[in-house]
């Protein structure tokens, strides 16, 4: 199995605009350069049992392709085609017809995953080159991180996550979403370690990169995230809240 994936000759400076362009580049190729799917495999599935695998690649990437973002599509058409998967199952549970089914695809799809992974992508792009850079010295180049990593980097964060609040929620759905304590507990739990591994895998990506410091601060959200948990224990069940704002109902 190939660790890295096919060339590309893109012209890529880094910017938000080139980012897009990029991913819209690399979606372009398909099928006349068909994706490693295989490899897209490999790191879906090591990031949600051992992350730091994934990003050991980024440095040996950005060696042989100057680059540190992906430049094949298979990891985002995976994402997208399990988010069609999920639109489709909580479509069939809640017995939303065929209109309604693909409406909910469409909002996994553009909103939950694209538009989020935009604004998340865009924002830790600048922060990341506005206050983690760590100071240049004589012997290295000054280096950026390029907006299509940061758009990687959400990705795979987004995927766990996906796993877990759109299909293992979905399976337990009946037992999360009971008023009883232990349910209350196992239910927001189950959000707590979606959001948690999702800034956990976050870290991990801008980690990776030698050139940021203080990447640390990107845990502060899951202090956030624990402290939400606690409080919720008082009674707020997060499956039957989110789930109702979602569909309408439980």
């Amino acid at each position: 199995m190939s660790l890295l994936p096919t060339t590309s000759t893109f012209d890529y400076d880094g910017s938000a605009r080139s980012g897009i362009s990029r991913v819209l580049h690399n979606l372009a190729r398909f099928p006349s350069q068909m994706p490693d799917f295989e490899l897209a495999t490999w790191q879906l599935f090591n990031l949600c049992v051992a992350p730091r695998k994934v990003y050991r690649q980024v440095y040996y990437h950005k060696q042989t392709k100057n680059t540190w973002a992906r430049d094949d599509p298979a990891v985002l058409m995976i994402l997208t085609s399990t988010l069609c998967l999920a639109g489709i199952l909580w479509g069939f549970d809640y017995s939303l017809g065929p209109l309604g089914t693909l409406r909910t695809v469409l909002v996994m799809v553009l909103r939950d995953c694209l538009l989020l992974g935009i604004v998340s992508a865009t924002a830790l792009w600048f922060i990341s080159n506005s206050l983690l850079q760590a100071p240049a010295s004589i012997h290295t180049t000054d280096q950026r991180v390029e907006w299509a990593y940061a758009l990687d980097v959400h990705t795979n964060g987004f995927f766990p996550a996906m796993l877990e609040l759109y299909f293992v929620q979905l399976l337990f759905k009946p037992v999360l979403v009971r008023h009883n304590w232990i349910c209350l507990l196992l239910g927001n739990g189950l959000y707590l370690v979606a959001f948690g591994q999702y800034w956990y895998v976050t870290y991990l990506g801008y980690n990776a990169l030698p050139f940021l410091q203080r990447t640390e601060l990107l845990l502060f959200p899951v202090l956030v995230l624990v402290a939400f948990f606690m409080v919720s224990l008082l009674g707020f069940n997060c499956p039957r809240h989110f789930l109702s704002l979602y569909f309408g109902s439980i």
